[in-house]
């Protein structure tokens, strides 16, 4: 069923409210997944705070317009899906890949982060991004690897002195 212009409108406003607050986009070629299938990627991608629309390319490209994502128009062609990150950068394309492994009808084509287009083949690397706890993990061990060695150090001190000691002890009974 065509969409009335209002409904088109609405659609427009809405994928670009979306897209001016996400962090990545992934588009990926959906043609021959059935309604179970898509259903089972929608319930994913609200699982993991990416949000999923089908839109035509015309109204895509109207709604990606003004924003990071607009480097995108120009490849945007056939049965697209469009998926948002709100949360992590690799979250959309952590899930198209992943989706992808088991139903190979679904194409990623392409991506997009921080105003540049990824290919579909580059789409692996920003899957890998850490999510933000284990970014912030990272971060944790680094800054904490200094002060555990100072710690270490310091403890060998009197450590050392203990087994000088005994040591000499003995050397003494001998």
């Amino acid at each position: 069923m065509a969409l009335t212009y209002a409904e088109k409108q609405a659609v427009v406003a809405e994928v670009a409210d979306v897209a001016g607050s996400a962090l990545s986009a992934v588009a990926a070629e959906y043609r021959g997944l059935s309604v179970s299938q898509l259903t089972e990627l929608r319930a994913k991608a609200r699982e993991t705070g990416v949000y999923v629309r089908v839109v035509k390319n015309s109204l895509a490209r109207l709604a990606v317009k003004g924003t990071e994502f607009e480097c995108m128009n120009d490849r945007l062609s056939g049965p697209l899906m469009l998926g948002f990150s709100q949360e992590d950068p690799g979250a959309a394309a952590r899930l198209f890949r992943d989706f992808a492994k088991d139903n190979d009808k679904l194409v990623i084509t392409l991506g997009a982060v921080g105003g540049e287009t990824i290919d579909a083949g580059d789409i692996g690397k920003l899957a890998n991004l850490p999510t933000r706890d284990e970014a912030l993990s990272m971060l944790m061990s680094v800054m904490q690897a200094p002060v555990t060695k100072l710690a270490r150090t310091l403890n060998e001190v009197p450590g050392k002195l203990v087994r000088t000691v005994e040591a000499v002890r003995l050397s003494k009974e001998a």
